[in-house]
């Protein structure tokens, strides 16, 4: 599942803080859905709009975005086809290409403003899970999966280097299908959260947000402060780094830590914090782990402390800490 940006509006990697300024514009985005073709292979047209209904669905209830399907004449904000080998622009686009039959490249979306995702005509679709026909000698795939990760690019989401995520780039070979917390996270990031139940106050007062999280998260995220939360624990370093390095870069520039591979072949394990919170997981556009590496892009959101503790057991072996400011 191929996605790229257009190179008119941003670099690749800071492609969702370049739009973080265009929130409000953007809430009126992406509610209107124009399916300009269907498949030909197995699906009918009402099992695709059944099918694509329930990948939108899987994103408004984690987002502040209602989706509807209107006439093809009408204007729209997401237009939605399934298109043969050659299709559009594709011999002249440098990031999407043209499909390539059956298996393969099953899809790709644009990031806004465009509005598209592209699906290919030569698969064969169906509603359920993606498995091998033996009968027919070919693959049937899932199209709520593979819809449900297009809209995640088409809302402005890259690739997540989280196995458990839908957005990972073989989310159909892992068979995720569900939308995982930092995905939650990054769609609040780029567009902010709202509470979808005139309830949350009340079930708060009650203290929900403790007892339940994982129903207030899902409808009261606002109430409970839970928009902008890490998916990730909060581990504080077990001791203080003896001295931190200051480094004032420039906005957009990579950063890279590295944290004493001498060390680590010692089989430490590493442990990688910022501002005092554990990180799990690589981010596209924010960081990216690589056990004794770790790279950021510098930016507003990306300011702060970042440590490195190696650890051997219980026994900490060495810990490295950089302090990152941006060059106003």
């Amino acid at each position: 599942m191929a996605i790229g940006p257009s190179w008119d509006f941003c670099a690749y990697s800071l492609w969702w803080l370049c739009w973080l300024s265009w929130e409000i514009q953007l809430e009126l985005l992406f509610r209107r859905v124009r399916i300009l073709s269907f498949p030909r292979n197995l699906i009918n047209a009402r099992d695709t709009r059944k099918g694509l209904a329930a990948a939108f669905r899987m994103w408004s209830e984690v987002s502040p975005f209602s989706f509807r399907e209107v006439p093809r004449h009408i204007d729209s904000d997401l237009k939605i086809g399934f298109y043969s080998i050659n299709h559009t622009d594709c011999l002249e686009s440098l990031i999407h290409h043209c499909f390539d039959g059956t298996t393969g490249e099953l899809a790709h979306a644009f990031f806004p403003p465009n509005g598209e995702i592209h699906f290919d005509d030569h698969e064969y679709w169906i509603l359920g899970n993606t498995r091998f026909s033996w009968k027919k000698g070919v693959w049937l795939t899932d199209l709520v999966h593979v819809a449900a990760h297009e809209i995640g690019h088409a809302l402005g989401l890259m690739h997540s280097l989280n196995p458990n995520a839908l957005m990972h780039i073989n989310a159909t070979l892992t068979g995720k299908k569900t939308i995982s917390q930092d995905e939650v996270w990054g769609i609040h990031r780029l567009y902010g959260c709202r509470d979808r139940l005139f309830m949350c106050p009340s079930w708060a007062r009650k203290g929900f947000c403790e007892t339940r999280r994982k129903l207030m998260k899902k409808h009261c995220p606002s109430t409970c402060d839970f928009c902008y939360k890490f998916p990730f624990p909060t581990v504080p370093p077990t001791l203080p780094p003896p001295r931190t390095k200051t480094k004032t870069v420039s906005e957009g520039r990579n950063v890279t830590f590295r944290c004493g591979q001498k060390i680590i072949h010692k089989k430490g394990k590493v442990y990688w914090y910022k501002d005092k919170e554990l990180l799990e997981y690589s981010y596209p556009g924010y960081l990216s782990l690589n056990d004794d590496h770790m790279s950021i892009i510098a930016n507003a959101i990306n300011e702060g402390t970042y440590t490195c503790i190696v650890k051997k057991k219980e026994r900490i072996l060495t810990t490295y800490s950089w302090r990152i400011r941006l060059r106003h």
